[in-house]
């Protein structure tokens, strides 16, 4: 799978193969916020095989961009293959430029569903778990716990 690698103003430069990404170049990723109608927040835990970040609570669903993709195609795409969401009409939300070990624009799409929905179908390969989070108790385990979740997570409990 080819991804496209971007300059700082996030326009495609090329195209490499994803395993031979280089540390310095900058990629595109997409995340999905989800929240219910009842405050509620989702998280992903995951999955333990993954290279990075194995165990760690994230975005209900993330992904990096293939060739050929827009941030919105790739969410859509990722949601139902790691949620089993489909037909989902997200909300584009902010776009940030990350520098981690990683160097990325990071695009939030943001859906809210109703209070009580659970019919996940989780792909076991990218997600350990889902799991709903009230909001106060996400602030705690982020105090308590901090290793347990991407910086992601707390950056975005902080806006």
């Amino acid at each position: 799978m080819k991804i496209p690698r971007v300059d700082e103003n996030d326009n495609i430069i090329d195209y490499k193969e994803r395993g031979d990404r280089d540390v310095n170049a900058i990629y595109r990723v997409s995340s999905l916020w989800i929240t219910n109608t009842d405050g509620k927040i989702l998280l992903a835990r995951r999955a333990f095989n993954k290279s990075h970040d194995p165990g760690k609570w994230g975005p209900a669903v993330a992904g990096t961009v293939e060739e050929g993709e827009t941030y919105e195609e790739n969410i859509i795409k990722e949601a139902e293959e790691e949620l089993g969401l489909k037909n989902i009409k997200p909300i584009i939300g902010t776009k940030r430029r990350k520098k981690t070990k990683w160097n990325y624009f990071a695009q939030e799409f943001l859906l809210t569903l109703p209070a009580g929905f659970n019919d996940f179908k989780i792909a076991v390969d990218e997600v350990a778990e889902v799991k709903w989070f009230i909001e106060e108790e996400l602030r705690r385990e982020l105090q308590e716990n901090p290793d347990d979740f991407l910086s992601y997570i707390h950056e975005r409990m902080k806006s």
